[in-house]
């Protein structure tokens, strides 16, 4: 019995052939190209109305001295925002002034934003900048101020900073690093933080550096330094060496306001200063129309001005702000005592 072959294989490899044939003569379909993930701006944190409000605001300063905040002071800030929308600017850190603000105080306002701005990236972005212009107050957080310096200088975040205070005219503040820049004069702490055992004893050591008129620019804090911490981390011979290399090198009578922790120094759009909280404040200027009797690279300071160089009002902080200061006049209450210091051969006196 004769077989016969099936048709079957051959039909099947027919079949594959013609679909080899078919595949080869087209070209597959490249992969859709995936969009990358572009950052959409700096890290932030909304507590509140996302929507802009506008409110009217009273101008104010706020510098405070670090440590923990100082509840009336803050509360003098919300104030003077018209229940409006604040924004917190910082360089680290986190949200930390968003529920404090926005509910912990009992001054109602719109929004309470952070702002973390940690690199160049995105201080002159559009966004950015506009809501910090939106804001009806402005509180810049501590950490330490060379960030600020070197992120913000010279940027449109800088720029939206001083609309605020000199335009637009709400109040702003800062605290620790925050409030170091906030003066025309400044000290930018690039290098390691100067100590006063090293200003007074060269006040050309290298960790004493200084900024003038390029930064942020606040009535009534004209050729005026401020300094943090004051004295808890005994810095009033850093102080009195700022004012010497300022009245050395630029041949101006700065001014120093040196702000203890836990302590917060409010000034109205008067130029009226009221010190709040539990430590002091110092207003320091010099009282000598000369120059300092040394004030040399590698030599410690002297300036003498038969032992009344600088004249100091150290005001006591309160909770209801009792005593003030005038920024006009440079002159106190005559209620906080008055006393006099110099430096003689690197020592504070």
């Amino acid at each position: 019995m004769s077989t016969r072959p099936s048709s079957i294989p051959m039909l099947s490899f027919v079949l594959l052939a013609c679909t080899v044939l078919v595949t080869c003569g087209q070209k597959t379909p490249d992969p859709a190209p995936v969009a990358p993930s572009l950052p959409k701006g700096p890290t932030t944190w909304l507590t509140g109305d996302a929507a802009d409000v506008t409110k009217a605001t009273t101008p104010g300063l706020v510098l405070t001295g670090g440590g923990t905040d100082v509840d009336e002071a803050m509360r003098w800030l919300l104030k003077k925002s018209g229940g409006g929308d604040v924004v917190v600017l910082r360089a680290s850190g986190s949200s930390g002034y968003n529920s404090y603000l926005f509910s912990e105080l009992g001054e109602a306002v719109n929004s309470v934003e952070t702002i973390l701005l940690n690199s160049r990236e995105w201080v002159n972005d559009e966004a950015t900048v506009q809501k910090i212009r939106n804001a009806e107050a402005l509180f810049i957080a501590g950490g330490d101020q060379a960030d600020y310096v070197n992120y913000w200088k010279g940027s449109k975040v800088a720029e939206a900073i001083n609309y605020l205070i000199n335009t637009k005219k709400v109040p702003v503040g800062g605290t620790s690093a925050g409030c170091a820049i906030l003066g025309q004069l400044y000290y930018p702490a690039l290098n390691q933080s100067l100590t006063a055992a090293e200003g007074l004893s060269d006040p050309y050591h290298p960790n004493l550096m200084l900024g003038r008129n390029d930064f942020i620019n606040a009535p009534f804090l004209g050729n005026t330094i401020t300094d943090t911490h004051f004295a808890e981390r005994s810095r009033q011979g850093r102080l009195v060496a700022f004012l010497a290399r300022i009245r050395t090198d630029w041949n101006v009578t700065g001014r120093g306001i040196g702000v203890s922790e836990k302590t917060a120094v409010c000034i109205d759009h008067t130029g009226m200063a009221a010190v709040f909280g539990s430590g002091k404040a110092y207003f320091v200027i010099p009282a000598a129309t000369t120059n300092p009797e040394q004030c040399t690279l590698g030599k410690p300071l002297t300036w003498l001005a038969n032992k009344k160089a600088l004249r100091v009002d150290v005001i006591q902080g309160t909770t209801q702000g009792t005593d003030t200061y005038d920024l006009n006049t440079w002159v106190g209450s005559g209620r906080s005592p008055v006393t006099f210091w110099y430096v003689d051969r690197g020592v504070l006196n």
